[in-house]
Order: structure tokens, then sequence, then C-alpha cells
């Protein structure tokens, strides 16, 4: 990898702070829509971007909840609510998450302690030369030695007991 900690990136959400809950609308409990996100400091020879967010505390391991790739060098964010398709009009592709879908499928947590869900945007001097529906580990084995930077932004959810 040739990330470079000096050029990290900035990545935020309007919708919730770094280690904040992240708000039920964004989750299974409410309309699980894809939280918005914004981003800013992409390192010269920036291509594309890579996004995944992943719970670290999921009973079955690290679980993949959103996999994005391939969005343009000059993108900035992305909306809430992010259309559940292979490829946008842009040429951003998404991948399956560990439920086995496309797109964004925010938070299910069983009942009991606080799950952290991590969001990590890489820069990349590549576009990557994987077709849609690429899952989280494909992507990443494509990405190897094309990571200029990263970010990560991390917000936490608890179902009630």
């Amino acid at each position: 990898m040739r990330y470079n900690a000096a050029m990290d990136i900035l990545l935020t959400s309007p919708a919730f702070a770094e280690g904040d809950p992240i708000p039920a609308l964004y989750t299974a409990d409410g309309a699980d829509l894809s939280p918005p996100l914004q981003w800013q400091g992409a390192p010269p020879h920036t291509r594309s971007w890579a996004l995944f967010c992943t719970d670290p505390d999921a009973p079955a391991g690290l679980w993949t909840h959103w996999v994005v790739f391939n969005l343009p060098a000059e993108t900035q964010g992305l909306p809430q609510r992010l259309a559940r398709v292979y490829q946008l009009a842009d040429g951003t592709r998404q991948g399956l998450n560990s439920f086995r879908k496309l797109g964004w499928n925010g938070p299910d947590p069983p009942p009991g302690p606080v799950h952290r869900y991590q969001f990590h945007l890489y820069a990349l001097d590549i576009a990557l030369k994987l077709v849609s529906g690429a899952p989280r580990p494909q992507v990443l084995r494509a990405m190897e030695s094309h990571i200029l930077a990263q970010a990560t932004l991390t917000g936490h959810y608890q179902r009630a007991r």
C-alpha cells in the first residue's frame, strides 16, 4: 500500500458526529436509508474513491454493511438514500454486503451491547477494474498498492434489550 499518513482526508456526516449514535432513520429499526457523507482533502493523483461500512462488533465477526467503489475523483460526498443500484450515472458502483444484498443495509444488531459502525473511505490512484456487485474482500484486493489516503468515521448503534 502506498498510504501516506500525512495526506489524511476528513470524512464527516451531517447526520451524526464522530463517535455519536447513528440516528434510527439509517438503521433497520427506521427507514434503513444510507446516511449522507461528506469528505475533503483529496490528495493529488486521486482517480477514484472506495467506501466501506463495517461492524467489527457483529457476533459473526466483521460484518459489511456497504461497499461503494469507483466514485469519481471529484466526488466530495454521498447523499442520503443512495439508490440501491449496481451502477450510478457517474460510474459509481456498489458491491454486495454481508447480507448478500446490493447497496446499503444499515445497523441491525441483536439486542445488547453497543456496536461500532465504521465508514472507511479510501482515495485511490486508479479506477478499479471490477464489475458491480463485487464483495468487500475482492474490492480490497484490487485496491492493494493503490491507496493514496484514507479516513474513518465511526458511529454507534444499540438496539434496546
